[in-house]
């Protein structure tokens, strides 16, 4: 089967309807469409069958990850792979055109606050919470980008800015005066980490006046991740 086999959905489809179409298209199985939106098969299979509407998280994740219009995706408005999309254009074996998945470039974004919980994070770096990817200047692809909730690092970090993390695995090194995602038995937070009189202890220090030093044992640190890039943005509009 080519893409020209696979029948464009109705006028009165439903966003669902057009994701089983894009699977069809992209001549993918739904576990492989799952595998490449970064979603869990169960879920995925939960979003189609049609007793909800679709979440915009998922929604984002079709349109980031296949390249398709957001508009014809919702509204079945438009053409599903408008000219300049970044889908990937190939020839198949029967030498018709077909678009497929683009390359995922770019440093992964996860649906996931730094700032919430005491999980330790690497064990929630899966495929599911991947949200999108971001290709810019400056930002390193190897490094994950999660969300920071608070103001108490505002205005350097503001509330729902976004920050690229680097795991370190020796916490005994600390380069004073950078910000880190600090993880404890009970916490995680984001914080300058300052050189305290006593070696054994160090200043967590917020950007924010309103915020006091935490003063906390070297000991009670479990992970260290080196904040690299802030992406602090506004929606205008």
């Amino acid at each position: 089967m080519n893409n020209f086999d696979v029948p464009q959905p109705q006028v009165s489809a439903t966003p669902a309807d057009r994701v089983r179409y894009l699977i069809k298209l992209l001549r993918k199985t739904q576990a492989q469409f799952g595998q490449l939106i970064g979603l869990d098969p169960s879920n995925l299979s939960r979003a189609l069958s049609g007793d909800q509407p679709l979440r915009d998280t998922f929604v984002n994740r079709v349109v980031v990850n296949v390249g398709v219009s957001k508009e014809w995706l919702l509204h079945g408005t438009g053409v599903p792979f408008p000219k300049g999309t970044h889908a990937a254009e190939v020839v198949d074996s029967g030498t018709h055109m077909m678009h497929c998945a683009p390359q995922r470039s770019g440093a992964p974004v996860y649906d996931i606050d730094v700032t919430a919980g005491c999980a330790e994070l690497s064990r929630m770096f899966t495929n599911e919470r991947i949200i999108g990817y971001l290709d810019m200047p400056g930002v390193s692809h190897d490094y994950p980008i999660c969300r920071v909730s608070g103001d108490s690092m505002s205005p350097k970090i503001v509330n729902g800015g976004y920050v690229s993390i680097r795991p370190l695995s020796d916490t005994s090194i600390i380069f004073w005066g950078q910000i880190y995602v600090v993880i404890m038995d009970d916490f995680r937070m984001v914080k300058y980490v300052r050189r305290h009189n006593d070696p054994s202890m160090v200043i967590l220090h917020s950007d924010n006046p309103a915020y006091d030093d935490m003063e906390v044992p070297r000991s009670a640190i479990r992970k260290l991740y080196m904040v690299e890039t802030i992406l602090n943005f506004e929606i205008v509009g």
